[in-house]
C-alpha cells in the first residue's frame, strides 16, 4: 500500500528538478571524464527520485524509510562527487553552488520526512 502518490511528493518533484540541473552541469565536464566521473554523478542523482518512487511502492512505511535513506545517501555521494569536480578544476564553485544548495535542501527534507514517518510508526 503506497504511502501516497510519489509524484505528488514535493521531495520527488524537487529531486527530479535536481536531475535536470545535474545533467546540464555534467555536460561541462571534460571529455575524458564523460564516462568515469560523469557516469558516477548520473547514477547518484538518478538514484534519488528513483528510490523515493520505489520506496513509496513498498508495502510498509519501514521499507519506504529504507529507500528514503538510500536516496539521502545518494545525495551525499553527489555532494562529494561535485566537490571532486571542483577540486580537479572541472567545475567552478559558482557552477556547482546551485546544485549543492538543492542537494542540501533535499537532504534536510528527506531527514524530516524520515523522522515524520518514524514518529507515525512509533
Amino acid at each position: 500500500m503506497p504511502w501516497r502518490d510519489y509524484k505528488e511528493l514535493k521531495i520527488w518533484q524537487k529531486s527530479m528538478a535536481l536531475v535536470d540541473e545535474v545533467y546540464k552541469l555534467i555536460s561541462k565536464l571534460p571529455s575524458d571524464e564523460k564516462y568515469a566521473l560523469a557516469s558516477q554523478i548520473r547514477r547518484a542523482v538518478v538514484s534519488v527520485p528513483s528510490n523515493i518512487a520505489e520506496g513509496n511502492a513498498r508495502s510498509s512505511q519501514k521499507e519506504f524509510v529504507h529507500f528514503l535513506e538510500i536516496s539521502k545517501g545518494s545525495l551525499f555521494e553527489l555532494d562529494t562527487q561535485l566537490m571532486i569536480c571542483q577540486r580537479q578544476n572541472y567545475l567552478t564553485k559558482e557552477e556547482t553552488d546551485s546544485v549543492l544548495v538543492q542537494t542540501d535542501e533535499l537532504i534536510k527534507m528527506l531527514s524530516k520526512l524520515i523522522i515524520k514517518i518514524n514518529e507515525t510508526n512509533s
